[in-house]
């Protein structure tokens, strides 16, 4: 395909991840505009800083969280195009590239309502349609992820010995934006990590996006929801997208931590209504345990944060924010994690 571009625009992406070398619009030879993404194949470890290696490293292997070529084969999948289409949701049209070094995807850019936009209705719809696609098992492919939840968060880079630090608890965003008894809560999640990936791991499986959440999903004006960033998807809990999305909302400020309750109701009582229109009979309180207890993905998330409490200014999402509102908004939402957690433990132990 002739990539000669008449304008060309850099968009976010995440910077860490090194399979992903560049996204950007673009207009084509024939002026359509298009969203060009090029992956790259994973060289030598020698070739990588140690830390990065160690948690954004991509990979060779079709079972590993961060296999370079997954998207290549998302969007070559015809059935998996027909399920999410059935279900009401939608895979954008693409033409892929493949070249040593790596791969180019060529994806339709798509127009709609953005996730970070949505409404409570909106979430409810994006969740009811999850259900739906969710509802029947679907035979494995040989490059979806295994183990993604477990192999994800046991390998960020985290100071673990902040949790500890008096000193740190005492610093003003954290002593003054934090919920009282946060950290007495994330110190059981911590304690109880193994327990609850185990839990996770031991409950119903269904094909899973993996990286659910209000950045990743477009309404279009048909109605149909777009899906977008597909690299990690593979094997997950029922009800696992769904604890990603509820908090994932709240972290990066585009819906109210006071409201995540409120979000966390509507996204799960949606989704389950979805289950049962897509024909699926069973338990609704694994699936619910399953939304709770996902939530240890983000162990690692608050002794990164006290790290950071220190630094001069924030951001949320790339882009600047006040910090004792991002602080505040964490805490809360954090404090829902834990809560969670803590509760999916207490259920399965009685």
């Amino acid at each position: 395909m002739d990539e000669q571009e008449g304008t060309k625009t850099t968009l976010r992406h995440n910077p860490l991840n090194l399979v992903t070398r560049s996204v950007e619009r673009i207009t084509d030879g024939a002026g359509r505009t298009l969203v060009r993404k090029e992956l790259s194949r994973p060289r030598d470890d020698r070739d990588q800083p140690s830390a990065v290696a160690a948690s954004w490293a991509g990979s060779s292997d079709p079972r590993h969280w961060n296999y370079w070529r997954r998207e290549v084969e998302v969007y070559r999948d015809s059935g998996l195009r027909t399920r999410l289409r059935e279900a009401g949701l939608y895979l954008a049209e693409a033409e892929v590239e493949e070249y040593d070094g790596g791969a180019v995807l060529l994806l339709e850019d798509l127009s709609g309502t953005p996730g970070t936009e949505f409404s409570l209705d909106d979430h409810a719809a994006l969740a009811q349609a999850c259900g739906r696609w969710q509802a029947r098992p679907t035979e494995p492919t040989g490059w979806t992820s295994r183990n993604f939840l477990r192999d994800y968060s046991t390998t960020r880079v985290v100071p673990w010995h902040l949790l500890d630090d008096d000193a740190v608890w005492r610093q003003p965003l954290i002593a003054e934006q934090w919920p009282d008894g946060l950290r007495a809560k994330w110190q059981q999640l911590v304690a109880h990590r193994n327990e609850l990936l185990e839990l996770v791991e031991g409950l119903p499986r269904r094909w899973c996006h993996l990286d659910l959440w209000v950045s990743n999903v477009i309404r279009r004006s048909s109605g149909e929801l777009a899906l977008l960033d597909w690299a990690f998807t593979g094997d997950g809990a029922l009800g696992e997208d769904i604890g990603n999305h509820i908090p994932d909302a709240v972290f990066d400020l585009f819906w109210p931590a006071e409201r995540i309750r409120e979000l966390s109701d509507t996204c799960i009582d949606a989704y389950l209504d979805g289950l049962r229109e897509g024909g699926w009979r069973g338990d609704a309180d694994q699936v619910r345990l399953a939304v709770m207890a996902s939530g240890v993905k983000y162990a690692w998330l608050l002794p990164g944060l006290l790290g950071q409490a220190a630094d001069k200014s924030h951001r949320a999402y790339h882009q600047q924010a006040d910090s004792r509102q991002l602080f505040q908004q964490r805490g809360l939402a954090l404090e829902f994690v834990a809560d969670g957690c803590l509760a999916a433990l207490t259920s399965v132990r009685r």
